[in-house]
């Protein structure tokens, strides 16, 4: 019995804390390898829409292992809101592929990786702004906590 409790203890922990860090780990490498893969492919001649379509395309074949995995059973409604919604995101992450890779053909994918590592300050930095929300000093405590 108590063999049964420290199995389980071992996997709650396995699932909480090392499936998470390896996810992040495996996506920062693929990035990383993107990045650099671009770089070198550009330097030979390739042109940054053609990389950004190869990307859409792998990215459409490994759709279908997120309906496998999902953690809802229910879909969404079918509101013309969701759907501007989907379309809105799904042209805001093209956008910003475009805009990467032209970044990364003047640079390095060195600075394109520091700067994506960067990304959960900028997000921080622009919830925590007076901008963000009417009042200053609403959105000061909510982040400070006061």
């Amino acid at each position: 019995m108590r063999e049964a409790r420290e199995e389980t203890v071992v996997w709650r922990y396995f699932n909480r804390d090392v499936v998470p860090f390896s996810a992040m780990l495996v996506v920062e490498c693929i990035t990383v390898g993107s990045n650099t893969l671009f770089k070198a492919a550009t330097l030979r001649g390739l042109s940054f829409y053609v990389f950004v379509f190869y990307s859409y395309v792998v990215s459409t074949l490994l759709l279908p292992l997120s309906l496998i995995f999902g953690r809802s059973r229910r879909l969404p409604s079918a509101k013309s809101s969701f759907f501007l919604k989907l379309f809105l995101l799904g042209l805001l992450g093209f956008i910003a592929q475009i805009s990467g890779c032209k970044g990364i053909e003047y640079s390095s994918p060195t600075l394109a990786s520091a700067i994506s590592n960067l990304t959960p300050a900028f997000t921080f930095t622009l919830a925590a702004s007076p901008l963000s929300s009417g009042s200053t000093s609403s959105s000061l405590v909510s982040v400070f906590g006061k």
